[in-house]
């Protein structure tokens, strides 16, 4: 397996598959990024690593769900077809008398003539207050979305959820990249296909599919974790006594408004063990292209427990490690005079062992 790396320079354009798109990577976020520390120098922080993980709270507005019990059978296709992948992490690193200091990091991973290839962006660091998360947040948005129409309708995230807000919003703008990059490929986004909640707007979600399909692209969406469930059961963990790889179809999804599917939803089973996914594909491809596009995928990646090795190496190549984490904390204590403090740990002072204090990554 050859993975290749594509690094972001000051250039304001980088090598995709096809670069024939304008593909200019916001300076916003740059600019914002520096301007946020600029405001938090000779402070005192305290270090911290907290990640921050995609939650399901979508799925909670689903109202019924009646799986067909007759699975759709899968036969890999090993045609050349390019497979292409987004996702985005985020962490806290430390907190400061005002605010919270943040990291977001995006990946765009793409499989094409048995090599991988990727782009990483970032990390962007920000420090995070009351009085400029809104600024931030919405000189993002128009950054990376320039949608008049949801400005009005949406406020900023209060403090604790701005790093998963940064984060989703890096993540949309990748996706829209790829949707307008990419000719006759397989987009693999990680999470749902739902929108309507205030980190995926519809209106942006339905951009980036339409953009996808006009370029003869299929989204498919793999969801690590689901709330959804079958009497009583998690969807994925229905087995049926059936050799994979093959999907079934989850019928009868009712979301209450605003939420709104943008894809149908499948539990896609495609290597052998107990491991399932739900998959979501956008609903205005027709079905036989649908089952067409999985087994494209099966054809063209490779998978290890059900889930594409593409997919896998953006989620590993956007996430921080401890030394990253390490060497950003000491990087903005130099170059900002950031003085490095440890706060006593409450739980264990007043508790001892049996205090578990706060939950580090």
């Amino acid at each position: 397996m050859v993975i290749q790396q594509y690094t972001i320079t000051t250039t304001p354009k980088y090598n995709f598959p096809q670069p024939t798109i304008d593909t200019t990577l916001p300076q916003r976020l740059i600019e914002l990024s520096i301007h946020s520390l600029k405001h938090v120098q000779n402070q005192p922080f305290q270090l911290n690593q907290q990640t921050f993980q995609q939650n399901n709270s979508s799925e909670e507005h689903i109202q019924t769900l009646q799986p067909k019990l007759q699975p759709i059978p899968l036969k890999p296709k090993p045609e050349k077809t390019l497979v292409a992948a987004v996702d985005t992490s985020s962490i806290k690193i430390g907190e400061t008398s005002t605010g919270i200091l943040i990291a977001v990091r995006g990946a765009n991973v793409w499989k094409q003539n048995k090599s991988y290839r990727y782009i990483r962006l970032g990390p962007f660091i920000f420090h995070i207050t009351e009085e400029n998360k809104k600024e931030v947040y919405n000189a993002l948005r128009r950054a990376y979305f320039n949608s008049p129409h949801e400005h009005s309708r949406q406020s900023s995230p209060n403090l604790l959820q701005m790093p998963t807000r940064i984060a989703n919003l890096l993540e949309r703008w990748l996706q829209k990249m790829l949707s307008k990059t990419i000719s006759n490929g397989l987009i693999l986004f990680d999470g749902s296909l739902t929108s309507g909640i205030a980190d995926t707007p519809t209106q942006r979600m339905i951009e980036i599919l339409t953009t996808a399909r006009k370029r003869n692209n299929v989204v498919l969406a793999f969801s690590k974790m689901t709330s959804l469930r079958f009497n009583g059961y998690l969807i994925t963990d229905v087995l049926l006594r059936y050799k994979p790889p093959y999907m079934l179809e989850m019928a009868g999804l009712k979301p209450k408004p605003p939420i709104v599917l943008l894809g149908d939803v499948y539990v896609a089973r495609l290597t052998k063990g107990n491991y399932a996914f739900r998959l979501d594909i956008d609903k205005e491809v027709p079905i036989e292209r649908r089952i067409e596009a999985v087994e494209k995928l099966l054809g063209s990646d490779l998978f290890s427990q059900s889930y594409p090795e593409t997919l896998r190496l953006a989620h590993i190549l956007c996430t921080f490690t401890a030394n990253e984490v390490i060497a950003m904390q000491h990087c903005i204590a130099r170059r900002y005079g950031l003085k490095i403090i440890s706060r006593p740990d409450m739980h264990r002072l007043l508790f001892g062992p049996f205090g578990k204090g706060e939950r580090r990554s």
